[in-house]
């Protein structure tokens, strides 16, 4: 089937007992399995069956069949938050002694869980500025490597093949945060990536409704992520948000197209606007990784960031007299947001850090939502005109 058949059918069915289309909502917390010996071969893993909603659900099973469908993987599963999909994996996949690499900027707090919380498990945490700077100078320990193909909020561009290849030869689990570009854009198993996650609060549901974390893959890993995720962590995502995230996912290739087209429409206008200093769009011709994504990728997303000359005060200025442009962290949802990345989503990091990862005072961080592009770029004209 193609993405958007996929979008809709996969993992849903008609309800066996009352023919309901959608899947309903299973607001339980226990099973009952009938007999002892059926609880016994439940929990031996030797029959099939629900027995915990910590452990597994109705809604959020048929969840994950289309989910993992989406990715052309063998197996997903969902959790409560991206920041529980970050952990899961990393925990579930690495230990004391090994070392996990990144590739600068990641997501503020999957770069705070990296470097003073991982590490208190004795694992070592290093970072890269770069693709290029990985291929040149890896550990060839590294047990685990992590990136997003488009970064947050500097929109550089990744080339996961590199980062792949790399990975092969010295035997590192590849995981990639695909938050941004979303399966119906990149599929990152289909180049051999081993892991790909989401947070599933942006574009997969769409709505800013929920909280949700997606991990998907093949193999024995996605089995040791569950385990870590839902036994030992303890950290599912709800009957209630699952059936919410499924509903979204059902309209991705929609919202998406609306995205795409917004943004890059977007980019355009604040690249020839003489107030603004820099933009940081992939769909743009200019942009360093524009082919990198036009190889590997059906679309270049629905972000965009700029940079304005006079730091946090110019920026505060542009972002306070936004008027279509809600000021909010968060992305993906069908109304634009902006925010300040320095000071909110990544304020947790050292200045030092930040500087070099380029999250600079004089960034802002644009989600373009699905309202008509002429109305977003005379909200952004009247909002530069105050500074």
């Amino acid at each position: 089937m193609k993405f958007r058949t996929l979008a809709i059918h996969a993992g849903q069915a008609p309800d066996a007992s009352t023919g309901a289309l959608n899947t309903p909502v299973y607001l339980t917390s226990t099973f009952s399995y009938g007999t002892a010996a059926e609880g016994q071969a439940r929990f031996a893993g030797q029959n099939p069956g629900f027995i915990y909603s910590r452990f597994g659900n109705p809604t959020s099973t048929a969840l994950e069949q289309k989910l993992a469908a989406m990715e052309g993987a063998d197996e997903a599963v969902v959790v409560a938050s991206g920041m529980a999909a970050i952990s899961s994996i990393v925990y579930a996949l690495t230990q004391q002694g090994d070392e996990v690499a990144f590739i600068d900027p990641v997501y503020g707090g999957t770069d705070a869980f990296l470097r003073n919380t991982l590490i208190r498990a004795g694992v070592t945490v290093k970072s890269y500025s770069s693709d290029d700077d990985f291929v040149a100078n890896h550990n060839p320990n590294t047990r685990l490597v992590l990136w997003e193909p488009i970064t947050n909020p500097t929109l550089k561009v990744i080339d996961s093949r590199k980062i792949v290849a790399v990975a092969r030869q010295i035997g590192a689990i590849t995981v990639c945060d695909n938050t941004f570009l979303t399966p119906y854009l990149f599929q990152p198993l289909s180049i051999g990536v081993d892991i790909v996650m989401h947070s599933g609060t942006k574009y997969l549901s769409g709505h800013g409704d929920i909280i949700a974390g997606v991990v998907a893959g093949n193999g024995p890993l996605i089995q040791r992520i569950r385990t870590i995720a839902l036994k030992h962590i303890g950290a599912p995502m709800g009957p209630q948000e699952a059936y919410l995230l499924q509903r979204g996912v059902k309209t991705l290739p929609l919202r998406m197209d609306a995205h795409l087209t917004a943004a890059h429409k977007v980019a355009e206008f604040l690249a020839s606007h003489p107030k603004v200093e820099k933009v940081f769009f992939p769909g743009l011709a200019s942009h360093p990784g524009h082919q990198v994504i036009k190889d590997t990728a059906a679309g270049f997303g629905g972000m965009v960031a700029l940079e304005l000359a006079g730091g946090f005060a110019a920026c505060a200025k542009f972002l306070d007299n936004l008027t279509l442009f809600a000021q909010a962290v968060s992305l993906g949802d069908l109304e634009s947001l902006a925010c300040h990345p320095a000071s909110t989503t990544h304020a947790a990091m050292t200045a030092a850090d930040r500087a070099k990862a380029g999250v600079t005072d004089k960034l802002v961080r644009l989600s373009v939502g699905v309202e008509d592009a002429d109305d977003l770029i005379a909200d952004l004209a009247q909002a530069l005109e105050f500074i």
